[in-house]
């Protein structure tokens, strides 16, 4: 059977993320399971052989030492996605953060966010496309530049947050035009990584499909893992 790997998001709204990654791991081989604050205890038994921490609204500031942010937050999903994250850290579940999730990744290993990069933004625009109008340079090799099999790539932008001071056992592989990072993993053995864009909306350009590809490998040679005893 089809690894399972869950994907994280919010409660409201249409869940657009969510049903885009389901088809982005299904063309990958894998199977989707969408977790939410509300549902998860449908699902605590579930045998998870990955992990997606999916995109969405601003992380609270007050997680990395900042005054209030001024875009709304969603503490409970906060809560629920770093309990999460942390059970991904104690028992080596692959794990993949997507946008708010990789920022969040960041945060649960003790690194701290721009809150906002909009008024730091020198050479690119911040608008919000899923299209891939921006770019995306690779750097310091590892896992990462592996998957894209090339020095830049085009990525899209749906954010105004990003990763500033890196977190433990953690390596920058890729950043954008300004400067600002673009992607993190591990620096362990553990599959970990966290893009700043949203793959699941590209699934028409191959490298952006790897991505998934990828984690649904290391998924299918994971020990399944219920999130909750």
């Amino acid at each position: 059977m089809a690894a399972l790997i869950g994907v994280t998001g919010p409660d409201s709204r249409l869940p657009l993320a969510w049903w885009a990654s389901r088809l982005a791991l299904g063309l990958a081989g894998g199977r989707g399971q969408h977790l939410t604050p509300a549902n998860m205890h449908r699902h605590k038994r579930d045998q998870l052989q990955g992990l997606i921490i999916g995109g969405g609204d601003d992380i609270d500031a007050a997680l990395y030492g900042h005054d209030t942010g001024r875009a709304p937050a969603d503490p409970d999903r906060d809560a629920f996605e770093i309990e999460l994250i942390e059970h991904a850290l104690d028992t080596s579940l692959p794990l993949l953060g997507i946008c708010r999730g990789a920022q969040l990744i960041n945060v649960v290993l003790g690194g701290s966010l721009h809150a906002d990069i909009r008024p730091l933004r020198q050479n690119t625009s911040n608008r919000r496309t899923p299209l891939p109008r921006k770019t995306a340079i690779g750097c310091g090799g590892g896992r990462l530049s592996r998957i894209m099999q090339r020095p830049r790539w085009r990525i899209n932008s749906l954010h105004h947050q990003a990763v500033d001071r890196l977190g433990g056992g953690l390596a920058v592989v890729a950043r954008d035009l300004d400067g600002f990072v673009q992607a993190i993993e591990s620096t362990t053995d553990h599959y970990l990584m966290g893009v700043q864009w949203h793959p699941e909306y590209l699934p028409y350009l191959p490298c952006q499909r790897r991505l998934f590809r990828d984690l649904v490998t290391a998924a299918e040679h994971s020990r399944p893992e219920a999130l909750y005893d």
